[in-house]
């Protein structure tokens, strides 16, 4: 059995970096336990990256779309309270996502966002 995922969102420029909250070592977002996935491509909302609830450290909704006519696979990323979506979880990662995944805002880059994928047991504490 795997240990639970514990992270620390320890504030950077533009977003957040990612620190074991066991360890205290820094955890690089190529981690396998973890995914940070690019906001971008022909799905992003370029006018839904400016409203408050994309900003980094805020929760984020994982909505699969399996109607969708485009992909079967398609997993769209929304703010928490389902009101406004940003874009599409990249085309070759969602159907590696099993569906009960949590999500946050990680860091703010030119043009575009990037999103933490935890898994559903992960603890991520954001700092105080």
């Amino acid at each position: 059995m795997t240990p639970r995922l514990r992270l620390w969102l320890e504030r950077g420029d533009s977003g957040y970096y990612l620190r074991d909250a066991v360890t205290g070592e820094p955890v690089r977002w190529s981690d396998a336990r973890l995914r940070v996935v690019p906001v971008a491509g022909v799905s992003y909302r370029t006018e839904a990256l400016p409203d408050q609830s994309f900003d980094p450290g805020r929760r984020l909704a994982l909505v699969r779309e399996p109607d969708n006519e485009h992909d079967p696979n398609a997993v769209a990323i929304w703010n928490d309270g389902r009101t406004l979506q940003i874009a599409y979880v990249p085309r070759e990662i969602a159907p590696e996502l099993r569906g009960d995944e949590q999500a946050v805002s990680l860091w703010r880059v030119e043009g575009g966002l990037r999103v933490l994928v935890v898994p559903a047991d992960a603890w991520v504490g954001t700092p105080r």
